[in-house]
Order: C-alpha cells, then structure tokens, then sequence
C-alpha cells in the first residue's frame, strides 16, 4: 500500500534536486571568469556585439561591482572606458548572462 504523504514526495523530488536559477555554468566565482573573460579590469558599455550581458539589480547581484577610476585589479572592480576594453558588456533588463550590482566596497565577493 502506498502512503499519501510518498505522492508528495514524488512531486516535490524534482524541485528539491534542481539547481538554483542563479546557478550558471559558464560563471566561475572562484577565478572571477565569465566563460573565461575577466570579470574586472577596462569595461567598455555597449549596444551591440557584446562579450557579456548584465543586469543591474539591487539585491543579491551574482558579482558586486565596484567602479575605480585606476588600477581595476581585483574581481569586481571596474574602471569604465570607451576605447581599448577588457570587457565588453552590455546592460539589458531581460535575459541577462549574470546580474550585478554597483557598491562602493567588498568588491566581487558574493
């Protein structure tokens, strides 16, 4: 005989062994990458042919993004320029590879 409580579990199994939705396999925290590009350094915004999308929210960001006007060196930083980028990235509101938010410190820890 089958108990009423195992259909339960049943339906909740699926839930309980998916990932996070912020769970990106091309984003590795540990070095600071996005599919292999540095996630600091000369960030150049753009319209088009970007190396990465971005979403810009206020909480729970996957990177903590610190602008810096010299030296962007650690995960996070940015210095924003508009000729000989790092980083191509492009601001949009839906579908974003990773979402970020700006602070002013603890750069790139989650």
């Amino acid at each position: 005989m089958i108990k009423p409580w195992s259909y339960w579990l049943v339906l909740a199994l699926p839930l309980l062994l998916t990932p996070p939705a912020s769970a990106n396999p091309y984003f590795d925290r540990a070095n600071c990458t996005y599919q292999g590009k540095p996630l600091y350094g000369r960030v150049q915004i753009v319209d088009s042919l970007a190396d990465i999308k971005v979403k810009i929210v206020s909480d729970h960001p996957d990177l903590p993004v610190k602008q810096v006007t010299t030296f962007p060196g650690r995960c996070g930083e940015w210095q924003i320029v508009d000729s000989f980028p790092t980083l191509r990235v492009q601001i949009v509101t839906t579908l974003p590879d990773i979402t970020i938010g700006f602070v002013s410190t603890f750069s790139g820890s989650p």
